[in-house]
């Protein structure tokens, strides 16, 4: 087995990636910049992507590194992300490290792609720009109790009776389950047939974001939700709406629906070849989504 590092190890996805690799039998270090405050499992290790010299005891030994950095809340996050993405392929690359595992964003790179989707594409290639091979996992929305995109649905269900919402609701995308990330990160760790490969990862069923909305209503609610259509609503407007009916700040719901306008949805299903497995439906994915949330105590 591998000694793999995951950063973002206290994040949405991490906390889950974690325990998944150490009962594959990995030996796992949790990169997370206040080490002394982490109480998963696995190994803690403090480092910061914006720290080249915190980098290099992190990666010492490490044989694959996951990682899972974005700073979507950030007004400058493309920068940021670009700037991290370099640092962390250089001290990959002296650590000696053989794959690093990278969690992009879902998307056609002939369409027009917003400022969030194109970051992710540079994050990609920046990755590997000193010579280590990058695998890369592509998705959409992803449906899990605490995840941003899943937040912004369950929250507009909750807090309103009906709503006006932009043309982006018709958007095609394929949502997949936070559970089915996990097994397809996991699966791909040390596997030569993924090394220096994109895969595009998702759920069964292609959906609007309209539809997503209704059906989680009638999860939630037992019955579906009036939805009127504003052709003028621009995304600047749309975002500010999002900060006052959810807790997504304003920055982040800009980033998010500027990505909402182009249809994600997959187009190559080779991953199942190297992590074979039939991933959640969306109504799965929504029900272990609100029973986590209801044994949290959320």
């Amino acid at each position: 087995m591998s000694t793999v590092l995951v950063t973002g190890a206290t994040g949405f996805i991490g906390r889950r990636l974690v325990p998944a690799l150490l009962e594959a039998g990995h030996d796992v270090r949790a990169m997370t910049r206040r080490p002394d405050d982490y109480d998963g499992p696995g190994e803690a290790v403090g480092a910061d992507v914006s720290d080249p010299d915190s980098l290099k005891p992190a990666l010492e030994g490490v044989d694959v590194a996951i990682y899972l950095v974005h700073s979507l809340d950030d007004p400058d996050f493309e920068r940021k992300d670009a700037d991290a993405a370099r640092n962390f392929s250089a001290a990959a690359a002296a650590a000696g490290v053989r794959q690093i595992v990278y969690m992009g964003g879902l998307g056609d790179d002939g369409h027009d792609l917003s400022a969030h989707l194109r970051s992710r594409r540079e994050v990609e290639g920046l990755l590997g720009t000193d010579g280590v091979p990058v695998t890369v996992l592509r998705a959409a929305i992803v449906v899990g109790h605490g995840g941003i995109s899943w937040e912004l649905t369950r929250q507009l269900v909750k807090n309103l009776p009906a709503m006006v919402v932009p043309r982006w609701v018709g958007t095609r995308t394929q949502p997949i389950a936070i559970d089915d990330v996990v097994r397809y990160l996991a699966g791909v760790v040390d596997q030569d047939e993924a090394l220096g490969r994109v895969f595009e990862i998702g759920g069964p069923e292609q959906l609007t974001y309209r539809e997503m909305l209704q059906r989680v209503a009638m999860a939630m609610n037992g019955h579906s939700i009036p939805i009127v259509v504003v052709p003028l609503l621009t995304p600047g407007l749309s975002s500010r709406w999002l900060a006052l009916v959810t807790d997504v700040d304003v920055t982040t719901g800009r980033n998010l629906i500027d990505s909402m306008s182009t249809e994600v949805v997959v187009k190559d299903t080779s991953i199942r070849e190297v992590v074979p497995g039939e991933p959640l439906t969306y109504g799965e994915a929504v029900r272990r989504a609100l029973d986590e949330r209801a044994a949290s105590g959320a």
